[in-house]
């Protein structure tokens, strides 16, 4: 395994995180409530959580399984896309992705969830690649889709997100 290696695509650069993305990820990601409003989770909150999240990837990069990457277009931070929770004895890992939301609708998500899917599939031999989203998250669910993953499961009122109940539907590249 190889981790978390430079992946192109037609018009992105995936590439490893560097200390200057955590600036952006606080203002683009962390001050935006549209960012995590399906996730629940926002590792950007604040200037300091930005770096410490960035440090973290940048540390991780010595780990042939960890990939996280910076989704970046003509040199400017649009996105990041990550895969985690790797399974060894059932050859599945989990992938997460976030567009900054004045790049939402562009094709941006799921150029490079086709890219980490074929790398993490192709290269790095996993067999299943697994995401999920909340059910309202129509933009997501369009995203998996478009990378050929298919909706597999749906838990009924699984995911509670700022007080807020929702379907968490579970998407797979292997069924």
């Amino acid at each position: 395994m190889r981790g978390t290696i430079e992946l192109r695509t037609e018009r992105l650069l995936l590439r490893r995180h560097h200390t200057g993305d955590a600036k952006i990820l606080h203002e683009e990601f962390g001050c935006d409530p549209k960012m995590f409003e399906y996730s629940g989770w926002n590792p950007y909150e604040t200037a300091e959580m930005a770096e410490n999240t960035v440090r973290e990837f940048i540390a991780s990069y010595d780990d042939p399984r960890f990939y996280g990457w910076a989704i970046d277009l003509n040199g400017q931070l649009v996105g990041t896309i990550g895969a985690y929770d790797y399974d060894d004895e059932i050859g599945q890992i989990e992938v997460g992705m976030s567009i900054k939301r004045d790049c939402w609708g562009k094709g941006f998500a799921g150029e490079a969830l086709t890219a980490v899917i074929h790398y993490l599939s192709e290269q790095e031999g996993i067999r299943n690649v697994t995401a999920w989203c909340a059910s309202d998250n129509i933009g997501s669910m369009k995203v998996m889709k478009k990378a050929g993953m298919i909706l597999t499961e749906k838990q009924t009122g699984a995911l509670e997100i700022s007080g807020e109940r929702y379907d968490k539907l579970i998407f797979n590249t292997d069924i």
